[in-house]
């Protein structure tokens, strides 16, 4: 161990940061051998060979090449950076899930379901996680003993003492694998300002800053200045315009209104996207694979109670099973979203488009049964299978409405980011029917920003305890 600790001190600070591109690939190919070397072994422990037949090595491969795009789409590699390992841990069992999801999803589309061992499957998805989570274990281990050393360490001053420079230096002391250490605050006003902020200490900007830099052994400047500050921030990059220290820029991002933001390139430029859909890429399939499988299942298992319900309907008043109502979805465009039928025909020919409440005396006697249980919702499945709508999502308003609210609450719009659902965060949380607009908007958005197939299962699974009764249905 000692020739170990000596050969440590014998490498540059700041080496593995140096390398971080290089690991992360690394660590990238790793989960994906850690997939292969599963897989293989689950066959083994199920069928007591290794010698796999070509259906299963060609499904075993397919996981392989799906794992490094599904780990990104839950933010494996990001949160190895910023989070507890326990939350890490938690995000490799939702990637697993995922992961597990969309190849049983693939299945069910080919048609090739039955080609394939369950156990052998359930053990696959085991032994990944358990393999994966024990080299993370070993990352963790060693990344701690290098910047125990120093080797994962870079010291930085945070330029501004701000609101920005603040909650910066907080999300950096909270993260385990950054490898930062916040040496210091630099302010032009310090005298001003405490003297000391999460015991980093608080500085005067120094009349020699580069000379400061040096001789304090600074690795990186952070500018953590307002956008405004243009002028201030060129004449900090003039002062360091002779030394080799790396200068980095923090964008003022936190006063603007961002759901899922995030920065990309485009025709060669750094972009801040501020506002975007989580459904692009991997997560659009996951997606679109999570409704159509749950969808299916759901209808098959009901499709008694649909027929029951249909009768009934049929038989309390005259006039279609089906309630057809254009509703606005996806990207504001208009779809004809089904229910079964609550009201009589032409209910709304001499009132025109009226938002429920709970003295609304025009449904059916088995129409009011049929919302108080959001019974009356069921068809709408079918929109799902035919991608019309999801499972999960904001619930969607007829135009009329759309037009309306849009005016009055901020970010209305915001929430035809992703297809109208079913069920949503919203609703299992109460805010339906004739309650507060801005509220329901507040927690679509929350689902939106914070999307994910796990996020999804839980509003799913909270819906049947939560999400058909509510005082609020009506």
């Amino acid at each position: 161990m000692s020739y170990y600790i000596k050969f440590a001190h014998m490498l540059p600070k700041g080496l593995l940061r140096e390398y971080s591109r290089a690991i992360s690939i690394v660590i990238r190919g790793m989960d994906m051998f850690m997939v292969y070397i599963a897989g293989t072994a689950a066959y083994y422990l199920r069928f007591g060979v290794f010698d796999m037949p070509t259906d299963y090595l060609s499904a075993v491969l397919i996981g392989v090449l799906l794992t490094t795009p599904v780990f990104s789409s839950v933010e494996i590699y990001h949160s190895m950076r910023g989070q507890s390992f326990i939350r890490h841990v938690f995000n490799l069992i939702q990637a697993l899930c995922t992961l597990g999801f969309l190849l049983a999803g693939l299945s069910f589309f080919t048609k090739s379901g039955d080609e394939f061992s369950r156990t052998w499957f359930l053990i696959w998805m085991s032994l990944a996680l358990l393999l994966i989570v024990l080299f993370r274990c070993t990352v963790l281990l060693f990344l701690r003993f290098m910047r125990s050393r120093g080797l994962n360490e870079r010291r930085v001053v945070i330029m501004g003492a701000g609101d920005l420079g603040v909650k910066l230096a907080e999300t950096v002391q909270q993260a385990l694998w950054t490898g930062f250490r916040i040496a210091g605050f630099m302010d032009d006003h310090a005298a001003n300002k405490q003297a000391d902020i999460h015991g980093i200490p608080v500085l005067q900007t120094p009349d020699d800053m580069g000379l400061y830099m040096k001789t304090h052994a600074i690795d990186e400047v952070w500018l953590a200045l307002p956008l405004r500050a243009e002028a201030r921030m060129k004449e900090i990059l003039h002062e360091l315009r002779h030394h080799t220290i790396s200068t980095r820029f923090v964008l003022d991002i936190f006063g603007l209104d961002l759901l899922n933001h995030s920065l990309t390139e485009l025709a060669g430029f750094p972009v801040l996207n501020i506002c975007s859909s989580p459904m692009m890429g991997v997560n659009r399939i996951v997606k679109a694979v999570e409704d159509r499988i749950i969808a299916a299942a759901i209808l098959l298992c009901i499709s008694p109670l649909l027929l029951v319900l249909a009768i009934a309907v049929k038989c309390s008043s005259p006039g279609p099973v089906f309630y057809r109502q254009k509703r606005v979805g996806w990207n504001g465009v208009e779809f004809e979203m089904l229910k079964f039928r609550s009201m009589p025909v032409n209910a709304e020919a001499s009132t025109g488009p009226v938002w429920a409440t709970s003295e609304d005396k025009r449904a059916t006697w088995l129409g009011s049964f049929l919302r108080r249980t959001s019974l009356d919702e069921l068809p709408q499945f079918i929109n799902v299978l035919k991608g019309e709508m999801s499972i999960v999502g904001p619930r969607p308003e007829r135009k009329v409405f759309v037009d309306e609210f849009k005016e009055k609450i901020p970010r209305y719009m915001q929430k035809h980011l992703v297809k109208a659902g079913i069920t949503g965060w919203a609703q299992i949380n109460g805010w339906r029917g004739n309650t507060s607009l801005e509220k329901r908007i507040e927690y679509d958005l929350y689902y939106i920003e914070h999307w994910s197939l796990a996020f999804d299962l839980k509003i799913i699974f909270l819906t049947i305890f939560k999400g058909f009764v509510n005082r609020n249905a009506y």
